[in-house]
C-alpha cells in the first residue's frame, strides 16, 4: 500500500480520484468478506437464541412438578424428513402425523438404512414451523443430538420424545417437525485424524 500512496502524490488529479475510488473497493470487498464469514455463527446464535428459522435447542428437561397436561385440546404434528443433495440414505418417519394433547409426552422413531458401499455418518438437523412455534417443541430425547454412524447396509430406527408446550398458542393447531440430514463422514474423518 505505500507504493500506492506513493504513486498517488504524484499523479494527476484524474489519477488520484481513480486509485481513491480503487482503494475503496478493495475496502468494500475486504469488509463483505469478512462479514460474510461472521454471518453464520452470529446468525446461529440468534436462531438459537430466539428461536427464529424454526431451530430447536438442545435436549429438554422436564420440571420435576412435570408439565399440566391440556386434556380438552389435540395439537396435529407432521414429521417430514429429506436428505442433503449429498447424503444417499433412505430416511423417513415412522409415522407422517400424530394428534397429541400439549403437556403429554410423545414418542415415535425415523428409519434410517445406509445404501453405500462404506460405513457414513449422518447429522440430523431439526426445524419446527411455523417458526415461531418453535420454542414450543421440547425434544426430550433426538437422535438428532448425536451423530449416526452406519456400516453398508446397516438400517436402524431412531426415537424421538417430544413434549407439546401447554402454552403453545391457540391459533397454533398444527405443528410440522422436519428433519434434514447430512453427509458429514468427511467431517467426523478429519476430525478424527487431527
Amino acid at each position: 500500500f505505500n507504493g500506492i500512496i506513493e504513486l498517488s502524490r504524484m499523479a494527476t488529479p484524474n489519477q488520484k480520484v481513480q486509485t481513491r475510488t480503487t482503494l475503496k473497493c478493495i475496502g468494500v470487498v475486504l469488509g463483505m468478506f469478512v462479514f460474510g464469514f461472521a454471518l453464520v455463527p452470529l446468525y446461529d446464535i440468534y436462531c438459537q437464541v430466539t428461536g427464529a428459522n424454526g431451530k430447536t435447542a438442545s435436549a429438554y428437561v422436564v420440571p420435576e412438578d412435570g408439565i399440566a397436561v391440556d386434556p380438552d385440546r389435540w395439537v396435529t404434528v407432521q414429521f417430514l424428513t429429506n436428505n442433503n443433495a449429498s447424503m444417499p440414505w433412505s430416511f423417513r418417519p415412522e409415522v407422517r402425523s400424530m394428534k397429541v394433547r400439549p403437556g403429554e409426552m410423545n414418542q415415535t422413531t425415523f428409519y434410517a438404512s445406509n445404501p453405500a458401499g462404506y460405513t457414513m455418518t449422518a447429522q440430523a438437523i431439526p426445524s419446527v414451523a411455523p417458526f415461531h412455534a418453535a420454542e414450543y417443541m421440547h425434544k426430550t430425547e433426538c437422535f438428532c443430538f448425536e451423530q449416526q454412524v452406519l456400516a453398508t447396509g446397516e438400517a436402524i430406527d431412531m426415537p424421538l420424545r417430544f413434549i407439546i408446550d401447554p402454552y403453545l398458542p391457540e391459533s397454533v393447531q398444527t405443528l410440522t417437525l422436519w428433519y434434514t440430514l447430512f453427509d458429514i463422514t468427511d467431517m467426523t474423518a478429519s476430525a478424527a485424524a487431527e
